[in-house]
């Protein structure tokens, strides 16, 4: 498998159907059930990780350029990509079958959305062990951290992507959810730290790797890379979400943030609609930063030289 640019669009696109998934049983498991805001989620999977993975098929690269290749990569069970597949399809029936039942009865089996969240789980963490599956070593793709950093980084975009939809198709509900307004404070925070132990584990390495190690760290940090990553990914992807939710939380504060960031909608005088387009941009710009990450773990990422 070649790993570039492109792909990213397909780890960003799983991730995000799977913390989507996340976020619609916990719509239905509340004290005060969202049902539209879970078949938005429910939508949102189908469509992000269906189309994630015909972007994965039609990489000119191990897809369409090569069929016979990428046939014989994902049947093979002793392959990471395969059990991939195989996650990621009973995780899309799984989704397909959540939402027609949801269509048809109203409430899904409880079994059924276990069986989805354990689904979803590994299919975003899986997104990060799928990078650790290349044929040749890459220091910043570090098994013990990256596949938590992703499993993270699904939950935030997958909540973000859900919210946005829901304030357009069921505003009353987005609000609805008292976890959902600690999740916009608590998650960035915790993926930044993530990301720090992730450069912080890559750059003690040691030995043959230790060269490709530090050129990675270096390449986010200062180099090549440093520019999308300080600004497209630290600053719009989390701090920017991170000071939108809190402003929000504030009430007054909200406003100004929102204006910062060309937010506030043409004509919103009340602090009520500048909040909202607050809180809208955030989950937008929440969703940039999913995105940014990996393109940069992707691309920053040098393999190791054996002399």
């Amino acid at each position: 498998m070649v790993w570039d640019g492109f792909v990213a669009f397909y780890l960003f696109l799983a991730g995000l159907g799977a913390g989507a998934f996340v976020l619609g049983v916990l719509a239905g498991w509340a004290k005060n059930p969202a049902p539209r805001m879970k078949k938005i989620a429910f939508l949102v999977v189908l469509v992000t990780v269906a189309v994630g993975t015909l972007v994965l098929v039609f990489d000119a690269k191990a897809g369409l350029g090569n069929p016979m290749r990428f046939f014989l990569l994902v049947t093979n069970l002793s392959s990471v990509m395969a059990w991939g597949v195989i996650i990621l399809s009973a995780f899309l029936v799984v989704a397909f079958v959540d939402l027609v039942i949801l269509m048809v009865k109203k409430k899904t089996p409880k079994a059924l959305d276990i069986v989805g969240l354990a689904l979803s789980v590994c299919v975003a963490a899986y997104t990060g062990v799928l990078l650790g599956d290349a044929g040749v070593a890459f220091p910043l793709w570090n098994m013990a951290v990256l596949p938590i950093l992703f499993v993270v980084s699904a939950a935030s975009t997958g909540f973000a992507a859900v919210l946005l939809v829901t304030r357009l198709a069921a505003p009353d509900e987005a609000a609805g959810l008292p976890l959902l307004a600690k999740a916009g404070l608590v998650l960035p925070v915790l993926e930044l730290v993530l990301v720090v132990v992730l450069l912080a584990v890559t750059a003690s390495v040691q030995g043959s790797a230790a060269e490709a190690a530090a050129a990675s760290v270096g390449a986010l940090v200062s180099g090549a890379y440093a520019v999308p990553f300080w600004l497209g990914f630290v600053v719009v992807g989390l701090v920017l979400p991170f000071a939108l939710e809190l402003a929000r939380h504030r009430g007054a504060g909200a406003p100004k943030v929102a204006a910062v960031v060309g937010a506030a909608a043409p004509g919103a005088g009340s602090d009520g609609s500048a909040a909202a387009a607050a809180a809208g941009s955030g989950k937008a710009l929440a969703l940039v930063g999913g995105f940014m990450l990996r393109y940069l773990v992707i691309m920053a990422a040098l393999p190791v030289v054996l002399a």
